[in-house]
């Protein structure tokens, strides 16, 4: 069996992917990792600064971090300096934080992606096929998250926006529009917060007399859990080096 440890193991989105882990025959839950000590589900949290010591009494196969950047930033090089693999769902990453990450992680698989729903990696593709064909047409992107969420655009829509730049060519990203404004050759991206709204993500293509929209809209926190489970099972069987969901679901 995959032995799993996970970060933030305390919190909303830890309890429900190590639920997932017990639930799934061919991993096991052993222990989490949080900013105060305890157990979770009859396993073992620690504090960052006992990981490295516990990796070594426990010896997991893979980490699941989805937390904040400056925990992932401290948490993810120990689990590596270990040689466990990773699986990372945190977002709100600075590009150096990126850069000095990615570098100290190298050496082990990891895959990390902005979004582990198995419907928003097909969905993204979709969009990659798409701006392919439209690439004469405005795009506007438009996301919608809870209140509580600290990251603007969110990582997904950050991903889209990456997606559409290769496949039309760089253009300027407008964050809202405010006054007298005319379109130029740019992406609109625009973000809502509010309520309990878990992820929305839209993306329009506007033409003279037409409109092609694509849309997402994930109702349960679930279906980010589901997906790291699967890579979580997925890394440790996969050379070092950096994957996203597209190397784990084959796409």
């Amino acid at each position: 069996m995959t032995k799993v440890i996970i970060c933030g193991a305390f919190g909303r989105m830890g309890t429900m992917i190590a639920n997932m882990v017990i639930e799934n025959p061919d991993l096991e839950f052993v222990g989490g990792v949080d900013i105060r000590e305890g157990t979770v589900l009859g396993k073992p949290v620690v504090s960052s600064e006992n990981l490295a010591a516990f990796i070594d009494q426990i010896r997991p196969d893979v980490m699941i971090d989805f937390t904040i950047a400056a925990a992932t930033m401290v948490n993810a090089k120990i689990a590596a300096k270990k040689g466990v693999a990773l699986v990372i769902g945190t977002t709100g990453f600075t590009p150096e934080q990126d850069a000095e990450l990615l570098d100290a992680i190298k050496n082990v698989p990891v895959v990390k992606t902005t979004n582990f729903s198995v419907g928003v990696n097909i969905f993204w593709e979709l969009v990659r096929d798409a701006a392919s064909r439209l690439g004469d047409y405005d795009i506007e992107v438009i996301e919608a998250h809870h209140r509580h969420k600290k990251d603007a655009p969110s990582g997904t829509a950050k991903t889209i926006l990456k997606v559409i730049q290769e496949e039309v060519g760089k253009r300027e990203e407008m964050y809202g529009r405010e006054g007298m404004t005319e379109r130029k050759n740019e992406i609109g991206v625009h973000v809502i917060r509010g309520g309990d709204v878990v992820g929305d993500h839209t993306v329009q293509f506007h033409q003279n007399y037409e409109t092609i929209e694509l849309s997402h809209r994930a109702y349960d926190r679930a279906v980010f859990a589901r997906g790291a489970i699967r890579a979580a099972a997925w890394a440790p069987t996969a050379a070092p080096g950096l994957y996203t969901m597209k190397e784990v679901l084959g796409l």
